[in-house]
């Protein structure tokens, strides 16, 4: 079974005389990814890991059989490349691979050639953005006098981290003198993709009129050094905590389930073109419509696939962690019945 991938022109054409396929060796084992392209659609690739051996086959089909084909040598390419939007003709490779499958001459018939690239180093994770793209593909190239005949098929590549050692909790206080002071607290600051963020809101003075209080997810994009910095802000999830007015001594509790959000873990600094954070945004309003904000970085990371406990259960366990075990133990015993 062949299994292709979209064709994207680049400065090859395609061939009138000969059509060009790369094939993946383990196409119908390897899992595959949801990713965004850059119209907002999703499209499913072939899913690879840092270090993994990317191998396949390139089949070279002549359309008129028994005529010869001129070429000036036959190629594979594997490569890592970032194109940010405002500056589209410069595309800055960070890993570029090639092998040669055939030496300039001439072909007589159909032909089909393996490739193998050994424990290829993909250092970041694919990423399509508002203003900068990241991807990886294998390319495939006959060289000719006038015009290349190419095909180019785009993978995956998700990176992997470990549970890190350190993982303080976020305590900070909002306050405007004499009228408003809220202390919150969240958990961890440091959250796989499929987590759940747990936290408290203390509420110790209250002499304004809150009529409404939600904490936000934002994603910074940032593009471009020096004056050439572009920063896109998007708000990824809005989680209501409160709609009414609190009093004093009100603590409100929060459970945010991060699994029902499309995002990247965080990236900081990509081959010195780019940056992707996040941000928890806590907001209030008060029934004059004024909004007040406290924004805290978290660090997104993601884990690699194990059996997956139900949600719930996450739950459980962040709130052991986090509000001690009387109440845990009553969460696990939910968790427990939710998973039954």
């Amino acid at each position: 079974i062949n299994l292709f991938l979209k064709n994207r022109a680049s400065f090859c054409s395609f061939g009138q005389t000969a059509e060009i396929d790369v094939v993946l060796n383990d196409a119908e084992t390897r899992k595959k990814a949801e990713h965004k392209t850059e119209d907002g659609k999703k499209d499913k690739y072939f899913l690879f890991y840092d270090g993994e051996t990317v191998s396949g086959k390139v089949n070279v089909t002549l359309k008129n059989p028994g005529k010869r084909l001129e070429h000036q040598g036959i190629k594979v390419e594997f490569i890592g490349q970032i194109e940010l939007y405002y500056d589209r003709g410069n595309h800055h490779e960070f890993v570029s691979l090639v092998k040669d499958l055939a030496r300039p001459g001439e072909m007589a018939q159909s032909q089909t050639f393996d490739f193998e690239f050994t424990h290829v180093e993909k250092p970041y994770e694919s990423y399509t953005g508002q203003n900068v793209k990241l991807r990886y593909f294998l390319r495939a190239t006959i060289s000719r006098r006038l015009n290349d005949v190419c095909k180019e098929m785009d993978i995956v590549v998700h990176t992997l981290s470990t549970y890190p050692e350190l993982n303080t909790s976020i305590k900070m206080e909002v306050g405007i003198e004499d009228c408003l002071h809220i202390e919150f607290e969240y958990n961890k600051s440091k959250y796989h993709l499929k987590d759940v963020i747990v936290g408290k809101i203390y509420f110790l003075l209250v002499r304004i009129k809150i009529k409404h209080m939600e904490i936000d997810i934002i994603k910074r994009e940032t593009t471009g050094t020096g004056p050439n910095v572009y920063h896109e802000n998007d708000t990824i999830a809005k989680y209501e905590i409160m709609d009414g007015a609190p009093v004093r001594g009100e603590s409100i509790p929060i459970r945010l389930f991060l699994a029902g959000y499309e995002m990247t873990p965080t990236m900081r600094d990509v081959n010195k073109k780019f940056s992707v954070r996040y941000y928890l945004n806590l907001v209030l309003i008060d029934e004059e419509e004024r909004r007040y904000f406290k924004q805290q970085e978290i660090t997104l990371w993601r884990k690699g696939d194990i059996v997956r406990k139900s949600m719930s259960h996450q739950a459980a366990i962040a709130s052991q962690r986090f509000e001690g075990s009387a109440s845990a133990e009553k969460a696990l015993s939910q968790a427990k019945e939710d998973d039954n």
